[in-house]
């Protein structure tokens, strides 16, 4: 198996905010002349939302799904002084620091279910993927998913492990399916699930999600309000995944069973 790598620039320029987003991402560009779409941690969610981004796209590459890069993005403080807006402003200073971005895919367009591409299989792999991450923000009103070069993309995974909002009774989600999957905006064009069950299983297993659960970067998983120590969390998140994908058989039931 090949490594996983996560790259890390800095930002050098702050372009626009996108304010579609819930929680004010922004186009910059970084030292490596790309553009990239910034999530940033000083954002409404902070830093769980960046890992389960993290998280998500990662494990979307390891299954054979289209992401846009994932870059590990260093904000300094100089951002915050020049920016004329106050909630902008705002947000630059409280994510001063390491963020995640996302590779800008220029003139891409937003999926739209009654004419967008999307094959069958690429289809079933989203639908369970988002099933063993517990994505609830897949649907018809918020795809998150882009046509580019005639293929499809998953962006935005930053809804998705909603179990870490609260560790206290994160155990009690270990043996839930994904009943949301009903509202799964791919669920119709899905005719492959159990095919794409069994490539998923070929491509992830629990070292491959060791691997990913070990990029997170330890700055992301400490606060002073958190009932778990980084070691732990790292390990509730190997846990967590782990038990959904020796369940995937009851995913697919589930997802067949909402069509």
């Amino acid at each position: 198996m090949s490594r996983i790598e996560v790259r890390t620039v800095n930002v050098v320029q702050y372009l626009k905010p996108l304010r579609e987003g819930g929680s004010l991402p922004a186009i910059v560009k970084a030292d490596d002349d790309f553009l990239y779409v910034l999530k940033f941690r000083g954002a409404g969610q902070g830093k769980k939302a960046l890992i389960a981004e993290l998280i998500g796209g990662l494990l979307a590459k390891e299954i054979g799904l289209k992401v846009p890069e994932l870059v590990f993005m260093h904000l300094d403080d100089s951002f915050s002084k020049t920016e004329p807006d106050e909630e902008i402003q705002d947000l630059l200073k409280f994510s001063v620091g390491l963020n995640l971005g996302l590779h800008f895919l220029s003139g891409a367009i937003t999926y739209d279910p009654l004419v967008s591409i999307a094959d069958s299989h690429s289809a079933s792999k989203t639908v369970l993927l988002d099933s063993l991450i517990t994505n609830i923000d897949r649907t018809a009103k918020n795809t998150n998913l882009l046509n580019w070069k005639n293929e499809l993309w998953l962006i935005d995974h930053g809804a998705s492990l909603y179990f870490h909002h609260n560790w206290k009774n994160w155990q009690s989600h270990l043996t839930r399916t994904f009943p949301n999957v009903k509202d799964h905006v791919l669920l119709e064009r899905a005719n492959h699930l159990t095919e794409a069950a069994d490539e998923i299983r070929q491509s992830i297993d629990r070292e491959k999600i060791t691997e990913i659960i070990s990029i997170i970067p330890e700055d992301w998983l400490t606060e002073e309000t958190m009932p778990l120590r980084p070691t732990e969390m790292r390990n509730a998140y190997i846990e967590f995944l782990m038990s959904k994908l020796d369940r995937i058989d009851s995913l697919v039931k589930e997802a067949l069973d909402a069509k």
